[in-house]
């Protein structure tokens, strides 16, 4: 990256940073807007690609977020978490298809938008974006078992939403597949992922603990995080499963009394809380540089539809789940599935994997432009109501954001 570019983006968010603070704008709102802009007036910077989201960014944000995650209270919040990350993507990838396909083959006119087309779109945005949400809820006084059962959840079901794209993708690739194979590969992408990150996680610990050195033990977690995300991934496993695993289990047996002085603590922490704030900052300003509100006007139609078929599969999704929890003694009250409902923000991640559709793909620019639209809606939309809906189904004591600016 050119340093002018560099200085250029980080003074940005350092002045959305402060005028967010002082209009009381959600800040990861704000830095879409300031990426928007920065877009019109073709300000040359990076751009997102599979490459600097997944070697840069997702091992970071999902490093800090698991090992700064609160503890799930039960088993069956688990199972909840669980339930919402893998059968109710799919499920939730399914609804949104079943609803999207006849509506815009009716009333949008896009040739060629068949069954395939919009299954392959679903894949892209089934998985709420763990970066999207967590910014989000960290800033919000919601309760804390809603907080971290949102964390949580965002955590694990990027996973699942990336194993989905590649099987779509490759039904779309004319490759013969059935759902014993396709549940054989979801078992061994996350079981290589959960393997790799328990034995990186494990080995860090045992190594932090025979070191009495803050600054090379802030250093041992950096190469934990991206070593157990790089090394999944290239064993064809989830390097977002390793990395959730690798972080957990630093934070509950390195990070413990025995593993950490209250001095490499509170270094760990700071370091991992600005590399959060940081790479929030510039995932969410490079989101808004990325969309070009002319080629959206373009298929506005297409992207209000998908935004409401999503709504709706996600509604679906998490109200079912909310019934069964009321069958247990750990069940959450019936105000948190609106909020729950209306967590499913989407980002970077499905923009990604929107640029990663097969060139050759004739609808791979209408695909596109739906992707970002549905992202550019979903910021915008949810995450400016989101305090509101807190306040109004009294899920939260107040809306206001806890702190301004995010600190990870």
């Amino acid at each position: 990256m050119d340093p002018k570019i560099f200085i250029l983006l980080f003074s940005v968010v350092t002045l959305v940073a402060i005028a967010a603070r002082s209009l009381r704008v959600p800040y990861t709102v704000a830095l879409v807007l300031a990426g928007l802009g920065l877009g019109a007036a073709h300000v040359d910077s990076v751009h997102l690609s599979r490459e600097l989201m997944f070697g840069v960014f997702l091992p970071g944000l999902i490093f800090e977020a698991a090992f700064h995650m609160r503890p799930l209270r039960s088993k069956r919040d688990w199972a909840a978490v669980v339930s919402l990350a893998a059968p109710g993507v799919v499920v939730s990838g399914a609804v949104t298809a079943a609803i999207l396909v006849p509506v815009v083959h009716r009333f949008a006119g896009i040739a060629g938008f068949d069954w395939l087309q919009g299954a392959l779109f679903a894949a892209v945005v089934a998985a709420t974006d763990p970066i999207a949400v967590v910014a989000l809820f960290r800033r919000l006084r919601a309760p804390e078992r809603l907080t971290t059962l949102v964390e949580a959840e965002s955590l694990l079901n990027d996973g699942t939403g990336i194993v989905l794209f590649n099987i779509v993708v490759a039904a779309v690739a004319g490759t013969s597949f059935t759902l014993a194979t396709a549940g054989l590969e979801f078992a061994r992408v996350t079981g290589i992922g959960t393997l790799i990150g328990a034995a990186v996680g494990l080995g860090i610990s045992a190594a932090i603990r025979r070191i009495d050195e803050a600054m090379i033990e802030v250093t041992i977690t950096l190469v934990g995080a991206y070593g157990s995300f790089v090394l999944a991934e290239e064993l064809g496993g989830s390097g977002v499963i390793a990395c959730v695993v690798t972080g957990m289990l630093c934070a509950r047996i390195a990070a413990a009394q025995t593993g950490m002085t209250e001095v490499t603590r509170q270094a760990v922490h700071v370091f991992w809380e600005y590399v959060a704030f940081a790479m929030n900052s510039m995932v969410f300003l490079l989101i808004g540089m990325e969309i070009d509100i002319h080629a959206l006007l373009s298929v506005w139609f297409p992207v209000v539809a998908a935004f409401a078929a999503m709504t709706v599969a996600r509604v679906l999704v998490v109200y079912v789940v909310t019934l069964l929890s009321q069958r247990t003694r750990e069940a959450w009250p019936w105000s948190w599935a609106p909020v729950l409902s209306w967590s499913g923000l989407r980002g970077a991640l499905s923009m990604v994997l929107a640029l990663g559709i097969d060139r050759a793909d004739p609808l791979r620019q209408v695909l596109v432009n739906m992707t970002f639209g549905v992202v550019l809606l979903t910021i915008m939309v949810q995450g400016l109501t989101m305090p509101w809906l807190l306040r109004a189904t009294g899920a939260a004591a107040t809306s206001q954001p806890e702190r301004e600016v995010p600190q990870g």
